[in-house]
């Protein structure tokens, strides 16, 4: 089954992509508000305008090398579907590699950062002002929606 892929953006600004069946699983999914921002977790969604896909290779001039054209045509680069199911089956591998601390997410964070935990990959909940203050401390976090982690779907 193809996929439709929009690129998505929240109220913060954050741009991601979505990935739907059709239009219309996107709309329905709009305005139930199961659609969410996986840096901030804004449910204030919209689908941005996004360009055709352009066939770059097509318009390359004599400049460029013959060699530097040859290599690039003979590895043919993976689908666009291969590359995101590969991307997100290394984020679900990654969400199962960490240990699920619940709402204490940023608090664990800090204690991580200071030394005062033992280092290790870690996951949970926080707000979007908690990201931006361990971010604003130099703690390095990411935002992984709920629908990727496979243990709060069954």
């Amino acid at each position: 089954m193809a996929l439709k892929v929009f690129d998505l953006v929240c109220e913060h600004g954050h741009i991601f992509e979505g990935w739907f069946r059709s239009h219309e699983d996107y709309d329905s999914q709009q305005q139930a508000g199961w659609l969410s921002c996986p840096v901030c977790d804004s449910v204030d969604v919209t689908k941005k305008l996004s360009a055709p896909r352009l066939n770059l290779r097509h318009g390359l001039g004599s400049s460029q090398s013959e060699s530097n054209t040859q290599s690039a045509a003979s590895e043919p680069l993976p689908s666009l579907e291969t590359m995101q199911a590969e991307f997100l089956q290394q984020i679900k591998q990654a969400i199962k590699n960490t240990d699920d601390v619940g709402a204490e997410f940023a608090q664990e964070a800090r204690k991580i950062h200071e030394g005062s935990a033992p280092e290790r990959a870690i996951r949970g909940s926080a707000t979007y002002e908690e990201y931006e203050s361990l971010r604003d401390e130099g703690i390095q976090v990411l935002a992984i929606p709920d629908y990727l982690d496979e243990d709060k779907m069954n």
